[in-house]
Protein backbone atom coordinates (compact mmCIF):
# COMPACT_ATOMS: atom_id res chain seq x y z
CA UNK A 1 0.00 0.00 0.00
CA UNK A 2 1.36 3.68 -1.16
CA UNK A 3 1.69 6.01 1.72
CA UNK A 4 -0.32 8.91 1.33
CA UNK A 5 1.34 12.11 0.91
CA UNK A 6 1.46 15.08 3.34
CA UNK A 7 -0.71 18.27 2.28
CA UNK A 8 0.51 21.39 2.36
CA UNK A 9 -1.49 23.37 4.42
CA UNK A 10 -1.54 27.46 3.33
CA UNK A 11 -1.70 30.39 5.17
CA UNK A 12 -2.56 33.95 3.94
CA UNK A 13 0.38 36.21 5.17
CA UNK A 14 0.04 39.44 6.58
CA UNK A 15 3.83 40.24 6.05
CA UNK A 16 7.10 39.94 7.92
CA UNK A 17 6.91 43.01 10.03
CA UNK A 18 5.83 43.25 13.88
CA UNK A 19 2.88 42.39 14.04
CA UNK A 20 -0.31 44.27 15.15
CA UNK A 21 -2.87 43.68 18.16
CA UNK A 22 -5.16 42.92 15.67
CA UNK A 23 -3.01 41.32 12.83
CA UNK A 24 -1.82 39.05 15.89
CA UNK A 25 -5.40 38.21 16.31
CA UNK A 26 -6.41 37.38 12.98
CA UNK A 27 -3.00 34.81 12.65
CA UNK A 28 -4.27 33.28 16.17
CA UNK A 29 -7.74 32.35 14.33
CA UNK A 30 -6.04 31.26 11.12
CA UNK A 31 -3.87 28.75 12.50
CA UNK A 32 -6.84 27.83 15.08
CA UNK A 33 -8.55 27.19 11.83
CA UNK A 34 -5.76 24.96 10.82
CA UNK A 35 -5.47 22.75 14.09
CA UNK A 36 -9.15 22.21 14.51
CA UNK A 37 -9.92 21.90 10.40
CA UNK A 38 -7.11 19.09 9.80
CA UNK A 39 -7.15 15.56 12.08
CA UNK A 40 -3.48 15.99 11.64
CA UNK A 41 -1.82 19.04 11.59
CA UNK A 42 1.93 19.39 11.56
CA UNK A 43 3.69 22.91 11.73
CA UNK A 44 7.06 21.68 10.63
CA UNK A 45 10.21 23.41 9.04
CA UNK A 46 11.59 21.68 5.31
CA UNK A 47 15.18 21.05 6.99
CA UNK A 48 14.49 19.87 10.57
CA UNK A 49 15.44 16.11 10.71
CA UNK A 50 13.11 15.55 13.69
CA UNK A 51 10.33 17.20 11.68
CA UNK A 52 10.87 14.63 8.74
CA UNK A 53 10.72 11.57 11.37
CA UNK A 54 7.28 12.39 12.19
CA UNK A 55 6.16 12.79 8.64
CA UNK A 56 7.58 9.45 8.21
CA UNK A 57 5.45 8.13 11.32
CA UNK A 58 2.48 9.27 9.39
CA UNK A 59 3.16 8.09 6.31
CA UNK A 60 4.04 4.35 7.48
CA UNK A 61 0.53 4.52 9.46
CA UNK A 62 -1.24 5.33 6.60
CA UNK A 63 -2.52 8.83 7.98
CA UNK A 64 -3.14 11.92 5.85
CA UNK A 65 -1.66 14.64 7.54
CA UNK A 66 -1.31 18.67 6.47
CA UNK A 67 2.14 20.65 7.03
CA UNK A 68 3.19 24.50 7.46
CA UNK A 69 6.42 24.44 6.41
CA UNK A 70 7.47 27.78 8.57
CA UNK A 71 10.70 28.29 6.96
CA UNK A 72 8.82 28.70 3.70
CA UNK A 73 5.62 31.16 4.75
CA UNK A 74 6.64 34.60 4.51
CA UNK A 75 6.24 35.58 7.93
CA UNK A 76 7.31 32.01 9.53
CA UNK A 77 8.76 33.98 12.69
CA UNK A 78 5.51 35.50 13.97
CA UNK A 79 3.58 32.25 12.80
CA UNK A 80 5.97 30.95 15.57
CA UNK A 81 5.60 33.22 18.21
CA UNK A 82 2.05 33.03 17.86
CA UNK A 83 1.52 29.03 17.45
CA UNK A 84 4.13 29.36 20.94
CA UNK A 85 1.46 31.35 22.60
CA UNK A 86 -1.33 28.30 21.45
CA UNK A 87 1.05 25.53 22.41
CA UNK A 88 3.65 26.61 24.79
CA UNK A 89 5.75 25.15 22.69
CA UNK A 90 9.21 27.01 20.77
CA UNK A 91 9.96 24.58 18.52
CA UNK A 92 9.02 22.48 15.54
CA UNK A 93 7.58 19.79 14.71
CA UNK A 94 4.40 20.93 16.64
CA UNK A 95 1.96 18.62 16.38
CA UNK A 96 -1.93 18.03 16.68
CA UNK A 97 -4.00 15.91 16.37
CA UNK A 98 -7.69 15.61 16.58
CA UNK A 99 -7.51 19.42 18.02
CA UNK A 100 -5.48 17.80 20.94
CA UNK A 101 -1.40 19.45 20.81
CA UNK A 102 0.31 16.12 21.31
CA UNK A 103 3.96 17.95 21.13
CA UNK A 104 7.28 17.63 19.27
CA UNK A 105 9.01 14.66 18.09
CA UNK A 106 9.92 12.88 20.99
CA UNK A 107 6.16 12.70 22.33
CA UNK A 108 4.83 12.24 19.36
CA UNK A 109 7.07 8.70 19.11
CA UNK A 110 6.31 8.47 22.96
CA UNK A 111 2.30 8.98 22.25
CA UNK A 112 2.47 5.97 19.57
CA UNK A 113 4.68 3.19 21.61
CA UNK A 114 2.12 3.69 24.62
CA UNK A 115 -1.14 3.50 21.94
CA UNK A 116 -2.76 7.17 22.86
CA UNK A 117 -1.58 8.07 19.25
CA UNK A 118 -3.98 5.60 17.68
CA UNK A 119 -6.42 6.17 19.92
CA UNK A 120 -6.62 9.98 19.16
CA UNK A 121 -6.42 9.50 15.41
CA UNK A 122 -9.51 7.10 15.65
CA UNK A 123 -11.59 9.26 17.97
CA UNK A 124 -14.68 9.72 16.73
CA UNK A 125 -15.07 13.86 16.56
CA UNK A 126 -18.52 13.61 17.25
CA UNK A 127 -17.91 14.07 21.09
CA UNK A 128 -20.47 15.42 23.63
CA UNK A 129 -18.53 18.08 24.43
CA UNK A 130 -15.10 19.84 23.60
CA UNK A 131 -13.96 20.13 27.13
CA UNK A 132 -15.15 18.46 30.91
CA UNK A 133 -14.14 19.71 33.73
CA UNK A 134 -13.53 17.17 36.67
CA UNK A 135 -14.25 19.75 39.79
CA UNK A 136 -15.98 22.89 40.11
CA UNK A 137 -13.59 24.67 42.60
CA UNK A 138 -11.94 27.87 41.66
CA UNK A 139 -9.67 26.23 39.42
CA UNK A 140 -12.07 24.39 37.05
CA UNK A 141 -14.91 26.84 37.45
CA UNK A 142 -12.43 29.02 36.28
CA UNK A 143 -10.70 27.17 33.67
CA UNK A 144 -14.81 26.27 32.39
CA UNK A 145 -16.17 29.66 31.75
CA UNK A 146 -12.86 31.09 29.70
CA UNK A 147 -13.41 28.24 27.48
CA UNK A 148 -16.71 29.24 27.23
CA UNK A 149 -15.95 32.34 25.77
CA UNK A 150 -14.51 31.00 22.88
CA UNK A 151 -17.44 29.48 21.60
CA UNK A 152 -16.62 25.65 23.30
CA UNK A 153 -18.89 22.89 24.51
CA UNK A 154 -18.35 22.89 27.91
CA UNK A 155 -19.46 20.97 31.32
CA UNK A 156 -18.49 20.66 34.44
CA UNK A 157 -18.78 17.69 37.20
CA UNK A 158 -19.12 18.51 40.68
CA UNK A 159 -19.53 16.18 43.55
CA UNK A 160 -18.55 16.35 47.19
CA UNK A 161 -18.22 12.99 48.63
CA UNK A 162 -19.32 13.60 52.24
CA UNK A 163 -17.05 13.75 54.96
CA UNK A 164 -16.51 10.93 57.77
CA UNK A 165 -18.99 13.11 59.56
CA UNK A 166 -21.28 13.86 56.60
CA UNK A 167 -20.43 17.31 56.01
CA UNK A 168 -20.88 18.49 52.31
CA UNK A 169 -21.24 21.46 50.50
CA UNK A 170 -22.47 23.01 47.13
CA UNK A 171 -20.46 24.65 43.68
CA UNK A 172 -17.22 26.57 44.72
CA UNK A 173 -14.35 24.20 45.92
CA UNK A 174 -12.44 24.45 49.03
CA UNK A 175 -11.97 28.12 49.41
CA UNK A 176 -15.52 28.97 49.20
CA UNK A 177 -17.31 26.67 51.53
CA UNK A 178 -14.76 25.33 53.89
CA UNK A 179 -11.84 27.19 53.49
CA UNK A 180 -10.85 30.84 52.76
CA UNK A 181 -14.37 32.45 52.97
CA UNK A 182 -15.98 30.91 56.28
CA UNK A 183 -12.19 31.17 58.12
CA UNK A 184 -11.73 34.74 57.41
CA UNK A 185 -15.19 35.36 58.31
CA UNK A 186 -15.41 33.86 61.92
CA UNK A 187 -11.71 35.36 62.21
CA UNK A 188 -13.79 38.58 61.82
CA UNK A 189 -16.29 37.32 64.24
CA UNK A 190 -13.24 36.57 67.16
CA UNK A 191 -11.90 40.43 66.20
CA UNK A 192 -15.41 41.89 66.94
CA UNK A 193 -15.07 40.16 69.98
CA UNK A 194 -11.61 41.89 70.89
CA UNK A 195 -12.85 45.11 69.66
CA UNK A 196 -16.27 44.88 72.29
CA UNK A 197 -13.23 44.46 75.19
CA UNK A 198 -11.10 47.09 73.90
CA UNK A 199 -13.96 49.41 73.38
CA UNK A 200 -14.24 50.21 77.51
CA UNK A 201 -10.31 51.96 77.22
CA UNK A 202 -12.10 54.26 74.47
CA UNK A 203 -14.80 55.00 76.36
CA UNK A 204 -17.52 52.63 75.82
CA UNK A 205 -19.78 52.04 78.57
CA UNK A 206 -22.08 48.61 78.85
CA UNK A 207 -23.09 46.55 82.14
CA UNK A 208 -24.55 43.26 80.53
CA UNK A 209 -22.15 40.67 79.85
CA UNK A 210 -21.91 40.05 76.32
CA UNK A 211 -21.40 36.38 74.90
CA UNK A 212 -21.08 34.65 71.04
CA UNK A 213 -23.76 32.87 70.25
CA UNK A 214 -22.24 29.79 67.67
CA UNK A 215 -25.21 29.28 65.87
CA UNK A 216 -26.22 32.38 64.91
CA UNK A 217 -22.65 33.24 63.54
CA UNK A 218 -22.80 29.83 61.65
CA UNK A 219 -26.07 30.43 60.19
CA UNK A 220 -25.10 33.94 58.90
CA UNK A 221 -22.19 32.33 57.15
CA UNK A 222 -24.27 29.80 55.48
CA UNK A 223 -26.10 31.67 54.27
CA UNK A 224 -23.65 33.88 52.59
CA UNK A 225 -21.98 30.86 51.17
CA UNK A 226 -25.26 29.53 49.52
CA UNK A 227 -25.58 32.71 48.53
CA UNK A 228 -21.94 32.05 46.65
CA UNK A 229 -23.28 28.77 45.56
CA UNK A 230 -26.23 29.90 43.61
CA UNK A 231 -24.50 32.67 42.17
CA UNK A 232 -21.63 30.40 40.46
CA UNK A 233 -24.00 28.03 39.24
CA UNK A 234 -25.79 30.93 37.34
CA UNK A 235 -22.85 32.62 36.04
CA UNK A 236 -22.00 29.34 34.64
CA UNK A 237 -25.61 29.26 33.14
CA UNK A 238 -25.00 32.14 31.71
CA UNK A 239 -21.75 31.31 30.12
CA UNK A 240 -23.57 28.27 28.32
CA UNK A 241 -21.87 25.92 30.78
CA UNK A 242 -23.57 22.72 31.35
CA UNK A 243 -23.37 21.86 35.15
CA UNK A 244 -23.89 18.42 36.50
CA UNK A 245 -24.03 17.27 39.91
CA UNK A 246 -22.43 13.99 39.78
CA UNK A 247 -19.31 11.95 40.53
CA UNK A 248 -16.95 12.20 37.54
CA UNK A 249 -14.63 8.93 36.68
CA UNK A 250 -13.05 8.23 33.49
CA UNK A 251 -14.02 5.05 32.09
CA UNK A 252 -12.09 5.37 28.55
CA UNK A 253 -9.69 7.67 26.98
CA UNK A 254 -12.26 10.10 25.57
CA UNK A 255 -15.14 9.00 27.95
CA UNK A 256 -16.67 9.43 31.64
CA UNK A 257 -18.83 8.06 33.96
CA UNK A 258 -21.20 10.78 36.02
CA UNK A 259 -22.78 8.78 38.94
CA UNK A 260 -25.57 11.44 41.11
CA UNK A 261 -25.90 10.78 44.50
CA UNK A 262 -28.66 8.39 43.53
CA UNK A 263 -26.47 6.52 42.05
CA UNK A 264 -27.46 6.60 38.45
CA UNK A 265 -25.14 6.36 35.99
CA UNK A 266 -24.66 8.66 32.63
CA UNK A 267 -21.77 8.63 30.18
CA UNK A 268 -20.22 11.53 28.00
CA UNK A 269 -17.36 12.03 25.73
CA UNK A 270 -14.90 15.03 24.71
CA UNK A 271 -12.21 15.97 22.90
CA UNK A 272 -10.17 17.38 26.14
CA UNK A 273 -10.46 16.95 29.66
CA UNK A 274 -9.48 19.14 32.49
CA UNK A 275 -9.12 17.60 36.33
CA UNK A 276 -9.38 19.88 38.93
CA UNK A 277 -10.34 17.57 42.16
CA UNK A 278 -8.55 19.27 44.76
CA UNK A 279 -7.69 18.11 47.87
CA UNK A 280 -9.51 16.64 51.17
CA UNK A 281 -8.26 16.84 54.44
CA UNK A 282 -5.68 13.63 55.70
CA UNK A 283 -6.76 11.49 59.05
CA UNK A 284 -4.49 10.29 61.42
CA UNK A 285 -5.25 6.56 60.57
CA UNK A 286 -5.56 5.71 64.78
CA UNK A 287 -8.38 4.11 66.75
CA UNK A 288 -11.61 6.73 66.83
CA UNK A 289 -9.82 9.55 64.36
CA UNK A 290 -13.04 9.13 61.61
CA UNK A 291 -15.66 8.08 63.99
CA UNK A 292 -15.18 10.83 66.40
CA UNK A 293 -13.00 13.69 65.31
CA UNK A 294 -14.13 16.62 62.71
CA UNK A 295 -11.55 18.62 60.11
CA UNK A 296 -11.61 21.63 58.10
CA UNK A 297 -14.50 20.43 55.96
CA UNK A 298 -17.13 20.13 59.39
CA UNK A 299 -16.07 23.01 61.63
CA UNK A 300 -17.38 25.79 58.92
CA UNK A 301 -20.97 24.02 59.52
CA UNK A 302 -20.81 22.85 62.69
CA UNK A 303 -24.46 22.97 64.02
CA UNK A 304 -22.95 23.57 67.62
CA UNK A 305 -20.75 25.27 69.57
CA UNK A 306 -17.55 23.21 70.04
CA UNK A 307 -16.55 23.95 73.59
CA UNK A 308 -13.21 22.85 75.00
CA UNK A 309 -11.26 22.19 71.76
CA UNK A 310 -8.13 20.01 70.68
CA UNK A 311 -6.26 21.32 67.56
CA UNK A 312 -3.75 18.08 65.98
CA UNK A 313 -1.72 20.20 63.69
CA UNK A 314 0.19 23.19 63.53
CA UNK A 315 0.05 23.86 59.78
CA UNK A 316 -1.56 27.54 59.37
CA UNK A 317 -4.74 25.72 58.65
CA UNK A 318 -4.46 24.79 62.69
CA UNK A 319 -3.61 27.92 64.20
CA UNK A 320 -6.04 29.89 61.95
CA UNK A 321 -8.64 27.67 63.43
CA UNK A 322 -7.56 27.64 66.93
CA UNK A 323 -7.00 31.25 66.93
CA UNK A 324 -10.33 32.33 65.86
CA UNK A 325 -11.84 29.77 68.81
CA UNK A 326 -9.93 30.82 70.54
CA UNK A 327 -11.16 34.51 70.01
CA UNK A 328 -14.61 33.58 70.40
CA UNK A 329 -13.99 32.38 74.08
CA UNK A 330 -13.46 28.71 73.86
CA UNK A 331 -10.79 26.96 75.91
CA UNK A 332 -8.17 25.66 72.77
CA UNK A 333 -5.26 23.56 72.80
CA UNK A 334 -2.94 22.90 70.01
CA UNK A 335 -1.09 19.62 70.40
CA UNK A 336 2.32 19.92 67.69
CA UNK A 337 4.22 16.79 66.58
CA UNK A 338 7.82 18.58 65.41
CA UNK A 339 7.59 22.25 64.27
CA UNK A 340 4.58 25.23 64.29
CA UNK A 341 3.69 26.11 60.25
CA UNK A 342 6.60 23.46 58.49
CA UNK A 343 7.64 25.00 55.65
CA UNK A 344 7.59 28.70 56.34
CA UNK A 345 9.88 31.09 57.77
CA UNK A 346 10.09 29.81 61.30
CA UNK A 347 11.50 33.05 62.97
CA UNK A 348 8.18 34.11 61.81
CA UNK A 349 6.44 31.21 63.42
CA UNK A 350 7.92 31.26 66.68
CA UNK A 351 6.43 35.01 66.99
CA UNK A 352 2.90 33.38 66.11
CA UNK A 353 2.97 30.78 68.81
CA UNK A 354 4.06 33.33 71.29
CA UNK A 355 1.25 35.37 70.15
CA UNK A 356 -1.24 32.67 70.66
CA UNK A 357 0.14 31.71 73.74
CA UNK A 358 -0.35 35.11 75.21
CA UNK A 359 -4.35 34.92 74.11
CA UNK A 360 -4.21 32.15 76.28
CA UNK A 361 -3.89 29.01 73.74
CA UNK A 362 -1.95 26.23 74.80
CA UNK A 363 0.26 24.66 73.26
CA UNK A 364 1.27 20.59 73.87
CA UNK A 365 4.68 19.89 71.76
CA UNK A 366 6.19 16.78 70.44
CA UNK A 367 3.00 14.54 70.86
CA UNK A 368 0.90 13.08 68.51
CA UNK A 369 -2.31 11.10 68.99
CA UNK A 370 -2.69 7.54 69.40
CA UNK A 371 -6.31 7.15 70.88
CA UNK A 372 -9.54 9.03 70.25
CA UNK A 373 -12.21 7.80 72.29
CA UNK A 374 -15.78 8.87 72.83
CA UNK A 375 -17.06 9.40 76.79
CA UNK A 376 -20.50 10.66 76.71
CA UNK A 377 -22.48 11.41 73.68
CA UNK A 378 -24.03 14.88 73.13
CA UNK A 379 -23.82 18.77 70.93
CA UNK A 380 -20.78 18.34 71.91
CA UNK A 381 -19.92 15.26 73.29
CA UNK A 382 -17.02 14.64 75.46
CA UNK A 383 -13.70 12.73 74.19
CA UNK A 384 -10.36 11.16 75.43
CA UNK A 385 -7.53 11.50 73.92
CA UNK A 386 -4.57 9.73 74.56
CA UNK A 387 -1.36 10.96 72.90
CA UNK A 388 2.04 9.24 72.43
CA UNK A 389 5.78 11.39 72.75
CA UNK A 390 7.34 12.13 69.52
CA UNK A 391 10.71 11.93 71.77
CA UNK A 392 10.45 9.25 74.00
CA UNK A 393 7.86 6.95 75.45
CA UNK A 394 5.79 9.06 77.60
CA UNK A 395 1.80 9.75 77.05
CA UNK A 396 -0.20 12.13 78.27
CA UNK A 397 -4.39 11.69 78.47
CA UNK A 398 -6.69 14.79 77.80
CA UNK A 399 -10.15 15.55 78.16
CA UNK A 400 -11.96 17.94 75.18
CA UNK A 401 -15.49 17.87 73.65
CA UNK A 402 -13.93 18.24 70.00
CA UNK A 403 -11.05 17.50 68.42
CA UNK A 404 -10.07 19.06 65.27
CA UNK A 405 -7.71 17.27 63.09
CA UNK A 406 -5.33 19.97 60.67
CA UNK A 407 -2.86 17.39 59.67
CA UNK A 408 -2.62 17.62 56.12
CA UNK A 409 -4.40 17.53 52.80
CA UNK A 410 -4.38 14.07 50.02
CA UNK A 411 -5.33 14.97 46.47
CA UNK A 412 -8.52 13.73 45.18
CA UNK A 413 -6.71 11.55 42.32
CA UNK A 414 -7.03 8.29 43.13
CA UNK A 415 -10.67 7.02 42.72
CA UNK A 416 -11.21 8.98 39.25
CA UNK A 417 -10.36 6.40 36.79
CA UNK A 418 -6.72 7.68 35.90
CA UNK A 419 -5.37 4.62 35.75
CA UNK A 420 -7.76 2.94 33.00
CA UNK A 421 -6.29 5.97 30.67
CA UNK A 422 -2.83 6.12 31.67
CA UNK A 423 -2.40 9.13 33.56
CA UNK A 424 0.51 9.51 35.91
CA UNK A 425 0.38 10.00 39.15
CA UNK A 426 2.59 10.09 42.11
CA UNK A 427 2.08 7.01 44.09
CA UNK A 428 2.99 8.52 47.18
CA UNK A 429 1.26 11.73 46.93
CA UNK A 430 -1.02 11.35 44.94
CA UNK A 431 -0.15 14.76 43.09
CA UNK A 432 -0.29 14.64 38.87
CA UNK A 433 3.23 15.74 37.18
CA UNK A 434 2.29 18.09 34.35
CA UNK A 435 3.99 20.03 31.83
CA UNK A 436 4.59 24.00 31.64
CA UNK A 437 1.04 24.03 29.92
CA UNK A 438 -0.38 21.60 32.51
CA UNK A 439 -0.93 18.77 30.31
CA UNK A 440 -0.50 15.71 31.54
CA UNK A 441 1.28 12.57 30.30
CA UNK A 442 -1.88 11.88 28.21
CA UNK A 443 -2.27 14.31 25.40
CA UNK A 444 -5.91 15.18 25.98
CA UNK A 445 -6.18 15.32 29.35
CA UNK A 446 -4.84 18.51 31.40
CA UNK A 447 -4.81 18.94 35.30
CA UNK A 448 -5.05 22.42 37.42
CA UNK A 449 -5.09 23.37 41.15
CA UNK A 450 -3.55 22.04 44.34
CA UNK A 451 -3.28 18.42 42.51
CA UNK A 452 -0.54 19.53 40.84
CA UNK A 453 3.34 17.97 41.59
CA UNK A 454 5.36 20.72 42.36
CA UNK A 455 3.25 23.63 41.27
CA UNK A 456 1.43 26.50 43.63
CA UNK A 457 -1.46 25.69 45.86
CA UNK A 458 -4.85 27.52 46.15
CA UNK A 459 -3.03 29.29 49.27
CA UNK A 460 0.25 30.59 47.79
CA UNK A 461 1.10 32.37 50.76
CA UNK A 462 2.51 28.47 51.85
CA UNK A 463 4.41 28.10 48.44
CA UNK A 464 5.61 31.53 48.46
CA UNK A 465 7.41 31.92 51.93
CA UNK A 466 8.94 28.67 51.62
CA UNK A 467 10.54 29.73 48.36
CA UNK A 468 11.56 32.49 50.41
CA UNK A 469 13.05 30.59 53.39
CA UNK A 470 15.13 28.79 50.32
CA UNK A 471 16.33 31.78 49.37
CA UNK A 472 17.79 32.98 52.63
CA UNK A 473 18.73 29.69 54.06
CA UNK A 474 20.85 28.84 50.82
CA UNK A 475 21.72 32.02 49.16
CA UNK A 476 24.24 32.89 51.18
CA UNK A 477 25.55 36.78 51.61
CA UNK A 478 23.35 37.58 48.54
CA UNK A 479 20.69 38.65 50.67
CA UNK A 480 20.58 41.03 53.55
CA UNK A 481 17.59 41.43 56.01
CA UNK A 482 15.85 44.85 57.60
CA UNK A 483 13.68 44.58 60.71
CA UNK A 484 11.74 46.23 63.24
CA UNK A 485 9.61 45.80 65.68
CA UNK A 486 6.17 48.36 65.99
CA UNK A 487 3.07 49.42 68.11
CA UNK A 488 -0.09 49.69 66.38
CA UNK A 489 -1.36 52.94 67.00
CA UNK A 490 -4.45 50.94 67.94
CA UNK A 491 -3.22 49.24 70.69
CA UNK A 492 -1.73 51.77 72.64
CA UNK A 493 -4.88 52.67 74.32
CA UNK A 494 -5.81 49.50 75.33
CA UNK A 495 -2.05 48.73 76.68
CA UNK A 496 -1.50 45.75 74.51
CA UNK A 497 2.35 44.77 74.01
CA UNK A 498 4.47 47.43 72.11
CA UNK A 499 6.54 44.68 71.20
CA UNK A 500 4.57 41.81 69.35
CA UNK A 501 4.02 43.17 65.83
CA UNK A 502 6.95 42.55 63.80
CA UNK A 503 7.92 43.54 59.95
CA UNK A 504 10.80 41.96 57.91
CA UNK A 505 12.12 42.70 54.45
CA UNK A 506 14.69 40.85 52.46
CA UNK A 507 16.78 42.14 50.04
CA UNK A 508 19.47 41.07 47.37
CA UNK A 509 22.35 42.89 48.12
CA UNK A 510 23.94 42.29 44.35
CA UNK A 511 20.01 43.29 42.61
CA UNK A 512 20.05 46.77 43.54
CA UNK A 513 18.93 45.38 46.62
CA UNK A 514 15.77 44.45 45.47
CA UNK A 515 13.27 43.33 48.06
CA UNK A 516 12.85 39.09 47.64
CA UNK A 517 11.31 38.59 50.38
CA UNK A 518 8.19 40.39 52.52
CA UNK A 519 7.58 39.24 56.48
CA UNK A 520 4.56 41.16 58.26
CA UNK A 521 3.31 39.73 61.80
CA UNK A 522 0.47 42.47 63.00
CA UNK A 523 -3.06 43.82 62.13
CA UNK A 524 -4.32 43.49 58.65
CA UNK A 525 -1.67 41.41 57.65
CA UNK A 526 -3.07 40.09 54.40
CA UNK A 527 -4.35 43.41 53.38
CA UNK A 528 -0.79 45.09 53.57
CA UNK A 529 1.10 41.97 52.10
CA UNK A 530 -1.35 42.28 49.11
CA UNK A 531 -0.45 45.95 48.23
CA UNK A 532 3.26 45.37 48.60
CA UNK A 533 3.03 42.14 46.54
CA UNK A 534 2.49 43.62 43.41
CA UNK A 535 5.12 46.52 44.38
CA UNK A 536 7.69 43.43 44.20
CA UNK A 537 6.31 42.24 41.03
CA UNK A 538 7.31 45.52 39.61
CA UNK A 539 10.85 45.75 40.99
CA UNK A 540 10.89 46.86 44.11
CA UNK A 541 13.84 48.21 46.15
CA UNK A 542 15.20 49.19 49.55
CA UNK A 543 16.15 52.73 48.11
CA UNK A 544 12.68 52.98 47.03
CA UNK A 545 10.78 52.05 50.86
CA UNK A 546 13.71 54.81 51.78
CA UNK A 547 12.63 57.58 48.99
CA UNK A 548 8.35 56.13 49.51
CA UNK A 549 7.01 59.21 52.46
CA UNK A 550 4.42 57.04 54.78
CA UNK A 551 0.86 57.64 55.50
CA UNK A 552 0.59 58.30 59.22
CA UNK A 553 -0.38 56.54 61.09
CA UNK A 554 -0.45 53.26 59.53
CA UNK A 555 1.12 49.95 60.39
CA UNK A 556 2.77 49.60 56.85
CA UNK A 557 4.62 52.59 56.93
CA UNK A 558 7.04 50.89 59.14
CA UNK A 559 8.36 49.51 56.07
CA UNK A 560 9.28 53.12 54.54
CA UNK A 561 11.48 53.58 57.89
CA UNK A 562 13.66 50.35 58.35
CA UNK A 563 16.95 50.89 59.06
CA UNK A 564 18.18 48.01 61.32
CA UNK A 565 19.90 45.11 59.37
CA UNK A 566 19.57 41.64 61.44
CA UNK A 567 23.59 41.01 60.79
CA UNK A 568 24.02 44.35 62.58
CA UNK A 569 22.69 42.82 65.84
CA UNK A 570 20.97 46.32 67.29
CA UNK A 571 18.28 46.30 68.93
CA UNK A 572 15.05 46.70 67.79
CA UNK A 573 12.21 46.77 71.13
CA UNK A 574 9.94 49.89 70.93
CA UNK A 575 10.52 51.57 74.24
CA UNK A 576 8.22 54.57 73.67
CA UNK A 577 5.32 55.55 71.05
Amino acid sequence: MSSPPGRRARLSSPGTSRLSSEAREELRRRLKDLIEGNRVMIFSKSYCPHSAKVKELFSSLGVEYYILELDQVDDGINVQEVLTEISNQKTVPNIFVNKVHVGGCDRTFQAHRSGLLQKLLHEDSANDYDLIVIGGGSGGLSCAKEAAKFGKKVMVLDFVVPSPQGSSWGLGGTCVNVGCIPKKLMHQAALLGQALQDSRKYGWEYNKQVKHNWETMTEAIQNHISSLNWSYRLKLREKGVAYINAYGEFVEPSKIKATNKKGQETFYTASTFVIATGERPRYLGIQGDKEYCITSDDLFSLPHCPGRTLVVGASYVGLECAGFLAGLGLDVTVMVRSVLLRGFDQEMAEKVGSYLEKEGIKFQRKFTPVLIQQMERGSPGVLRVVAKSTEGPETIEGVYNTVLLAVGRESCTRKIGLEKIGVKINEKSGKIPVNDMEQTNVPHVYAVGDILEGKPELTPVAIQAGKLLARRLFGGSLEKVYHNLFWPLEWTVTGRDNNTCYAKIICNKFDNERVVGFHLLGPNAGEITQGFAVAMKCGLTKQLLNDTIGIHPTCSEVFTTLEITKSSGLDITQKGC
